[in-house]
């Protein structure tokens, strides 16, 4: 559904906008109370069936969108409960970050085969007659299946000639490489935190938009309004997602309107990762390990602390793009506050680690930036352009894509070494990470260079993004060929070790 405007994509816009306009306008949390009426306005239901409903599970967004946990269905809570704590501009989330509501969930059909109206009640029953366990019989002319004795095998729906039988499943949980989606006694979804690694693949793939992660917009807006200097740090996805006439000239233009100090591109830290992560694998593979994994996707990260714990070790312990571009900024100007502006939900987490709160002071996905835009009345057609980002090299800006990060420490080892061979391998997606480090820890990858990304196409399809998939992949090709300098090692930045053991 990434890229399709929908009643959902409208209705987050609409929460964005409505709390960045709050914060905008004052700050006065208590407002709160009324924003359901303005997200949901009228008399009648749009898409529920009842208003009363939608105005709910508006009022929860938008707790949500200000890092506050959804409250308990059981007990009257006000809407505003705990705001007093979350709207002070140092406020930090609390886990979990992906949330489901529960009275918005569907409660969809969960892993099964139908049949649909399209059976033809044909001579031959070949479903039956594939069917290991006798499950199937007609019913009143039509073909059915007994839940209770079905294994799921799908015998049946490839044998019918009328493709009439299919297979259905929660597209949340279709969407969860952790098969993190379990089923509550009513049928509604539920996350096992244990399993979740944030990605918020099953968030973009909710067709009933329950799935909803916490912001921090309003406490980014507040920490503007209370003058201190903000600096944006803007991954290189960022290219292309906000309309066509939304150059990185004009985007610099439009973040000063809302208030940031400065924007640097996370390029910059993206090319200081890559030289690390290559000085670290010709050190270590194979003399000390058998293969290297890249740092940067902080879902894949935890994927394989979770699932993979004994080859945890063969992970790079270079730190992400974002935090090496934060600390970048911090020692520049160690009292402003850093905002990550990016893809990746997951960065929320990585964020809020004891290790790198002091570091990264904020992060806003482009869905949420897009909210403050339109806050503000940002016109990308009408604003001038303003400075250029030309620090960050080809190569940092293509960590965006699949691909991009083994293809950037590969070319600086050959630039090191041009005799020597990298040889790398990379998934996208948590379900094919999987099999990567199955292999991984089988030996199959012994000597290689291992990047995993946990959405499927790279940071561009994080889930805070709002063009498609590859339509933002090509931004980023582009984007990257327009670049002043390619590899890497030609960024003027170097690693500063002391800054990094503070």
């Amino acid at each position: 559904m990434r890229g399709i405007p929908s009643l959902i994509t409208d209705i987050r816009k609409r929460v964005f906008t409505e709390i960045a306009r709050m914060a905008y306008e004052g700050g006065d949390y208590t407002r709160a109370e009324d924003l359901p009426y303005v997200i949901v306005p009228g008399d009648k239901a749009l898409h529920r069936e009842s208003i009363f409903l939608e105005r709910a599970i508006a009022g929860e967004r938008v707790r949500l969108a200000m890092g506050l946990s959804i409250r308990p269905i059981q007990t009257r809570t006000l809407m505003t409960e705990g705001m007093d704590q979350a709207a002070i501009a140092e406020s930090y989330y609390e886990p979990p970050l992906i949330n489901i509501i529960p009275y918005a969930c569907h409660a969809c059909p969960s892993k099964q085969y139908t049949v649909t109206q399209f059976c033809q009640n044909c001579l031959a029953a070949s479903c039956q007659k594939v069917c290991p366990k006798e499950a199937i019989s007609f019913v009143n002319g039509k073909s059915r299946i007994d839940p209770d004795k079905c294994i799921k095998c799908g015998k049946c729906a490839k044998a019918c000639p009328y493709n009439a039988i299919i297979y259905m499943e929660r597209p949340c949980a279709a969407a969860c490489g952790m098969d993190a989606i379990e089923m509550d006694e009513n049928g509604k979804a539920v996350i096992n935190q244990d399993k979740c690694v944030a990605c918020g693949q099953c968030l973009v793939s909710c067709p009933f938009g329950a799935i909803v992660d916490k912001g921090q917009i309003f406490q980014v807006i507040r920490s503007i309004m209370e003058k201190e200097k903000v600096v944006a740090i803007v991954a290189p996805a960022f290219i292309g997602q906000f309309g066509k006439n939304s150059t990185p000239e004009k985007f610099t233009t439009a973040m000063k309107l809302l208030g940031f100090d400065r924007v640097v591109e996370v390029a910059v830290g993206a090319d200081m990762c890559t030289v690390e992560e290559a000085e670290d694998f010709l050190m270590k593979v194979p003399a000390e390990q058998d293969f290297m994994a890249t740092s940067c996707c902080p879902a894949w990260h935890e994927m394989v602390k979770k699932l993979f714990p004994g080859q945890f070790k063969n992970i790079s312990m270079t730190l992400t793009p974002m935090v090496f571009t934060a600390r970048l900024v911090k020692k520049e100007d160690p009292e402003c506050k850093v905002v990550f502006v990016g893809p990746c939900a997951a960065k929320k987490l990585e964020a809020i680690r004891a290790d790198i709160r002091s570091d990264v002071d904020f992060v806003l996905t482009f869905e949420e930036l897009q909210g403050m835009f339109e806050a503000k009345g940002v016109d990308f057609a009408a604003i001038p352009e303003g400075e250029s980002m030309r620090e960050g090299t080809a190569a940092g800006r293509g960590f965006a894509v699949s691909g991009g990060v083994a293809r950037a420490v590969a070319d600086v080892i050959h630039r090191t070494d041009p005799a020597l061979e990298v040889k790398t391998a990379k998934a996208e997606g948590l379900r094919e990470c999987r099999k990567l480090m199955t292999l991984a820890k089988a030996g199959k990858y012994n000597g290689y260079l291992l990047e995993g990304m946990a959405c499927p196409g790279g940071c561009v399809a994080g889930a805070g993004t709002i063009q498609p998939v590859a339509k933002s992949i090509a931004a980023v090709g582009k984007y990257s060929k327009a670049a002043d300098k390619q590899n890497a090692l030609d960024s003027e930045y170097e690693v500063d070790l002391p800054l990094l053991d503070e």
